[in-house]
């Protein structure tokens, strides 16, 4: 007998129980976990499913499906890397600028980098991606051909913070020293501007 979807008449223990015992068990037997077996029912759910010996409403199938989907779906986390980049050749900011593009030039669609300014020599290299090894690689490969130009260019990079997972307690640290930085930055220019005025 198909398992049915909750509303037979039986009990909710009852139902789960009933569940239990025509999928998740038989999952597990098959694919080591019941886990394991939702995981790829995410990409391959006609296989996983159709591996069973009791066959299951499609109702049912729909509603588990929800639910696997809503809780084993992975959240994008935060990554980045803390760098110095500094050129002091007549190349300048320009160097810094083609550099900083050959690092988001590493982007791919799961894994897109951004690099952003701090404040001068700091730049922070970020990206959100489910993925957290292949996004620490790609952070180290943008990494690598920010330092391969701006070599090229008679420039140094200096590695502050390698790639890793950030929380949110960092990234309002961040934030806040972007800011600090934006309104000491703000406030340098004011004083250039006074000068000039005298």
């Amino acid at each position: 007998e198909a398992a049915a979807p909750p509303h037979d008449g039986s009990s909710e223990e009852e139902r789960l129980e009933k569940l239990y015992e025509q999928v998740a068990w038989p999952l597990g037997l098959k694919y080591g976990h019941p886990y394991d077996a939702f995981k790829l029912a995410l990409t391959e759910q006609e296989t996983v499913f159709s591996s069973l010996s009791n066959p299951v409403s499609p109702a049912a199938i729909s509603i588990l499906m929800g639910t696997i989907a809503r809780r084993l779906t992975p959240q994008p986390i935060k990554l980045r890397a803390d760098i110095e980049l500094t050129c002091y050749t007549p190349a300048g900011i320009d160097a810094i600028k083609k550099a900083l593009r050959a690092g988001e030039a590493e982007s791919n669609e799961t894994v897109p980098i951004k690099a952003k300014l701090v404040a001068p020599p700091l730049y922070v290299l970020s990206t959100n991606a489910t993925d957290k090894y292949a996004a620490v690689d790609r952070l180290e490969r943008a990494i690598e051909s920010i330092h391969a130009a701006i070599e090229a260019q008679g420039g140094n990079l200096v590695v502050k913070m390698k790639p890793k997972a950030v929380s949110e307690t960092e990234e309002q640290d961040l934030a806040q020293l972007m800011a600090k930085a934006g309104q000491e930055n703000a406030e340098v220019s004011g004083d250039e501007d006074e000068e000039e005025g005298a």
